[in-house]
């Protein structure tokens, strides 16, 4: 009996002991895969935005700014998170301002500035379009730790895999975290919330 008695609370102490470790590891992961990922995300382009102004992370620096990866001749992704993007400048109101959002095409061959202007125009004209030298656009989705990806469809023409996160920056650049693609309104709005309240 004794023994039995034991052997129960050895068992009593080894689960004690891993929830105690799972609960100290839940609460350090977030915090070691954030501090990793500031100063790896992001860096030096030099592109030009969709009025054909020349643009690079200088002027991004310096106000709380927004990144999102696609191309125009997307068929979903890219105008279902633009639309996201326009409703969540809606919701923030006032506190828009205080943000800036980049859609980075992923496909400079086609996304010359014209055609970008009236792409993001279409969903808000505070949203400033980004696109470039094919090279330097390839250079920049690396920085960014972002993917992209020609697939041929056939008879000359293609389409682009990408991915299809919304990328959050602090004023000097940092690196805040991710709005993933579907993610809930409210949780959105509270990251770009935090974003602005924190910086």
């Amino acid at each position: 009996m004794k023994i039995l008695r034991f052997i129960l609370w050895g068992c009593v102490v080894i689960v004690a002991a891993i929830a105690s470790y799972a609960v100290v590891n839940q609460q350090t992961k977030p915090e070691k895969i954030q501090q990793a990922g500031i100063s790896k995300i992001g860096g030096p382009f030099n592109l030009v935005d969709n009025k054909g102004k020349a643009i690079t992370q200088e002027d991004l620096l310096g106000r709380n700014h927004v990144i999102f990866f696609g191309f125009t001749n997307c068929p979903d992704i890219c105008p279902a998170t633009l639309l996201e993007v326009a409703s969540w400048m809606k919701d923030l109101d006032g506190d828009a301002d205080k943000l800036d959002f980049y859609f980075f095409t992923v496909d400079p061959e086609r996304d010359n500035p014209e055609i970008l202007n009236d792409y993001v125009n279409a969903f808000d004209p505070r949203i400033t379009g980004v696109t470039g030298d094919a090279e330097e656009m390839t250079k920049t989705l690396k920085a960014y730790k972002s993917f992209a990806q020609k697939v041929d469809l056939g008879e000359g023409d293609y389409t682009m895999d990408h991915s299809a996160s919304v990328l959050l920056f602090k004023p000097d650049g940092s690196f805040k975290g991710t709005i993933s693609f579907g993610e809930k309104d409210e949780i959105a709005l509270e990251k770009l919330r935090r974003l602005i309240k924190n910086s």
